[in-house]
């Protein structure tokens, strides 16, 4: 990142229509100018509480003044890996120990996903279920790891965890306040390019949206307008959950985007096949896959020899190699083991991102919208919720002016606002149907 940028930023906070209250809380703290930045960077928190009556209020919002201020304290002395760690573990032993001394505040805990920009790039330190995604160019790519039952089975069985449905999808195995003790997901610093938006969410949100559609929202509309879609829409598809949504977005035009640099299209190839090889690596250590190869090679030289074919000695020699190369490679596996066990804060970050979905905003992407449009007008009449029908016509109008052209982009920018027209008045209308279950959008703390 360049010494000092001023990044736009939108944060919005929603009960959502079938919680009571809201237990998420956010807070937005970027620099104010360079001295600040180099030193603290950009502050970005989004916590999502759990626990009864205003347990996980309690527990979300000291999570979000916590962090930031321990992180600000001792990031000069500690570095910015050990300053996230340590304001996530401070912050953690303070919602513990509100747990332990007060017994109505049993099931005390939150989530905390924290974004921290500085010069050197992107750093997250991260715990719980609510995410953190990058928008780049065309990719959705999701920084951090869901600490939920579902997500834990898939990794340790190798499969997506869409693929598990959504069995236990809520139980979260990872949090803040429940233990004493507690482990950190730290991780950066990710580059950061022009143009850049970081989305951080509770899992109200990333429940109701595809990766994808934030992708398109994020790319059409400015961070105050798209984070006020986004938790509308949410709730017109329900709104089971409290909604948090925080972006951060970037200035500038990114270098993707630019026809001039299409040779990077190369560049992104050799990335996704290295990325491959990291997945394969991970399933199967490469040691392994060494030996692994060094018992076919024997095979072909065994076969060779048996049918007098030229080669066995060449297929012998690459077998011999290939098991010396795996054994070394195992000892090296288990010395670097050992380290890491010995020190375990201390050991090197690798740049993970977890998920990576494409978008495009084409006549696919603007008709399943219209799908959904199709059904909120349904619900809409059925209920014969007040709806301004003038302005929705104007919008509907516009899709189709833009998509006759096949100015998709446009088009989908505008069946967003006439989705939103019908999602505002019908959320609004849903939750006077409700016992007391208020809706309010409060200001994210220090934003």
């Amino acid at each position: 990142m360049p010494a000092f940028i001023e990044v736009r930023v939108a944060a919005l906070t929603d009960v959502g229509v079938k919680r009571s209250h809201n237990q998420d809380a956010c807070t937005a703290q970027p620099a104010t100018d360079a001295s600040h930045y180099q030193t603290h960077g950009h502050i970005f928190v989004v916590a999502d509480g759990m626990g009864g009556h205003a347990v996980g209020e309690k527990a979300s919002a000291k999570a979000i003044r916590d962090i930031p201020l321990t992180f600000i304290k001792h990031v000069a002395v500690d570095g910015v890996p050990g300053a996230i760690r340590r304001s996530f573990k401070e912050a953690n032993e303070s919602i513990y120990q509100i747990g332990q001394n007060n017994p109505e505040f049993k099931g005390l805990g939150t989530t905390a996903t924290a974004l921290f920009l500085h010069p050197e790039g992107a750093w997250l330190g991260h715990v719980g279920d609510s995410r953190a995604y990058r928008v780049r160019g065309q990719r959705v790519q999701q920084l951090t790891f869901d600490h939920s039952w579902v997500w834990e089975v898939a990794r340790r069985q190798g499969i997506d965890p869409d693929e598990l449905g959504d069995f236990k999808r809520n139980v979260i195995i990872r949090s803040m306040g429940p233990d004493a003790e507690l482990e950190v997901d730290v991780e950066g610093p990710h580059p950061v390019e022009p143009g850049d938006q970081f989305l951080l969410c509770s899992d109200g949100l990333s429940n109701m949206i595809t990766p994808d559609e934030i992708g398109m929202v994020l790319a059409t509309f400015p961070p105050d307008q798209a984070a006020k879609f986004l938790v509308d829409l949410a709730n017109a598809r329900g709104g089971p959950d409290n909604i948090t949504c925080l972006i951060v977005s970037v200035p500038g035009e990114n270098p993707a985007d630019n026809p001039k640099n299409k040779q990077r299209s190369n560049r992104k190839v050799l990335a996704s096949a290295a990325q491959a090889v990291k997945r394969w690596n991970k399933m199967v250590p490469w040691p392994l896959s060494a030996l692994g190869g060094a018992v076919l090679c024997a095979g072909f030289s065994v076969s060779l020899r048996l049918l007098e074919f030229p080669g066995s000695i060449l297929f012998f020699l690459i077998a011999a190699c290939l098991i010396i190369a795996g054994l070394i490679g195992l000892i090296l596996q288990a010395r670097e083991s050992s380290e890491l066990t010995e020190n375990p804060d201390d050991s090197p970050l690798e740049l993970r991102l977890y998920r990576d979905y494409p978008f495009v905003l084409d006549g696919n992407a603007v008709s399943r919208l219209t799908v959904f449009e199709t059904k909120l007008q349904q619900e809409v009449n059925q209920q014969s919720v007040a709806v301004d029908w003038a302005v929705h016509e104007r919008y509907v109008a516009e899709v189709e002016a833009h998509a006759s052209k096949g100015e998709w982009a446009a088009a989908f920018r505008a069946r967003c606002l006439a989705v939103q027209t019908l999602a505002i008045p019908f959320n609004k209308h849903r939750q006077k149907d409700e016992a007391f279950k208020p809706n309010w959008t409060p200001k994210a703390a220090g934003g």
